[in-house]
């Protein structure tokens, strides 16, 4: 798992380099090991600017803004602690991409619907994108957990780096050129010939 854990940040690292972007991270339960697997790698500096590690719930409010009200309402672990952890360090950091990991590692620390395993992950985009994961790994080992989670982040932020999808892009364009007047006389015009019921 370390081989493809230092292989997936160097390729990170890389489409980064290419686009020009800065990351940041923002890590609970990994308590730093994403910002650890990519400055473990020389010359990463270029791309990497700084990491968060909040692990408590002060942590998390004090350093990147979650609201108090957020961590009450649903938790540390969850999505929506994760999408303003994310969004936290994307804005304080003023870098290009940031994710943010908050889960249960284990051996302990399970409530009622989230068992140990449960991690949720968000990255953010300086261009207003936001993606959310949640990962249930089960009861593996805390070690597990945590290099689980770490090649998660990793996936995330070079799906994330590539930009949008092409494919959206393309048929955004073509709707555009479509005028929605045509359509809409389209579907007058054939109930006007065969009615309904």
């Amino acid at each position: 798992m370390a081989s493809s854990t230092n292989t997936l940040a160097r390729s990170l690292l890389d489409l980064c380099r290419s686009r020009k972007l800065t990351i940041a991270t923002a890590e609970s339960c990994t308590g730093g090991l994403v910002a650890g697997a990519l400055t473990d790698i020389p010359g990463s500096s270029d791309v990497i600017d700084r990491g968060f590690v909040t692990y408590s719930n002060d942590a998390k409010h004090a350093m990147l803004g979650v609201e108090t009200t957020t961590l009450a309402a649903f938790g540390a672990v969850s999505k929506e602690t994760a999408t303003q952890m994310a969004v936290g360090a994307l804005e304080r950091a003023g870098v290009d991409l940031a994710v943010a990991i908050t889960g249960i590692a284990g051996p302990g620390g399970a409530v009622p619907g989230k068992p140990v395993g449960l991690v949720h992950f968000a990255v953010a985009a300086r261009d207003g994108r936001i993606t959310t994961h949640e990962c249930r790994f089960g009861a593996i080992g805390r070690g597990a957990v945590r290099q689980r989670s770490v090649i998660e982040a990793l996936r995330m932020l070079m799906e994330m780096a590539r930009g949008p999808k092409v494919a959206k892009a393309k048929r955004a364009a073509v709707s555009r050129v479509r005028p929605r007047v045509t359509r809409t006389a389209r579907r007058h015009a054939s109930k006007g010939r065969r009615p309904r019921g």
